[in-house]
């Protein structure tokens, strides 16, 4: 895969996004660059420490960036497009997006317990556990059917529907 490309996840709250994403990545960094974008959309997200340094730039409104020899944080305190986001992490192969219904990305709804079908038309394929059984809902033809607990088959499908960016 020399090609970059970007494939995302979504559905309700506690249906196993964060869970799947991280499986999916830790399998993937063996052989590729991995990149993950998580939206937030209800600003819950708590990334540093009240009374630190970095804390109280970021208060300030700057755009701010923390460096060390293990790694470099960005506090940004703009909102930033997908175009923009991919600039500034620019080296992956592949990159995981979690949320953001809106972007035009191949898209995996993660469900358990029960299908909101309202995710349906936003969705090229669900990934269910044993706890649903598709037969009982109306899931269109072209929407894939992938076990939530099955990487592998998760993964082939990202490396065959993921798109290009």
């Amino acid at each position: 895969m020399s090609k970059r490309v970007a494939v995302a996840f979504t559905g309700p709250s506690n249906s196993g996004k964060t869970t799947l994403i991280e499986k999916i990545a830790k399998i993937l960094i063996t052989d590729y660059k991995v990149a993950i974008i998580k939206n937030d959309p209800k600003d819950k997200a708590q990334f540093d420490v009240e009374g630190k340094d970095s804390y109280k730039f970021s208060q300030t409104g700057a755009e701010v960036v923390v460096t060390s020899p293990t790694r470099t944080t960005y506090f940004s305190q703009r909102e930033k497009g997908l175009d923009e986001i991919i600039a500034m992490i620019n080296d992956f192969d592949i990159l995981l997006v979690e949320g953001l219904k809106t972007l035009p990305l191949p898209r995996i709804a993660i469900f358990r317990n029960k299908i909101d079908e309202s995710y349906l038309n936003c969705s090229e394929a669900i990934a269910i556990d044993h706890t649903i059984d598709p037969a009982t809902y109306t899931i269109p033809n072209s929407i894939d059917i992938l076990d939530l607990n099955n990487m592998d088959q998760i993964i082939k499908w990202i490396q065959q529907h993921a798109k290009e960016i």
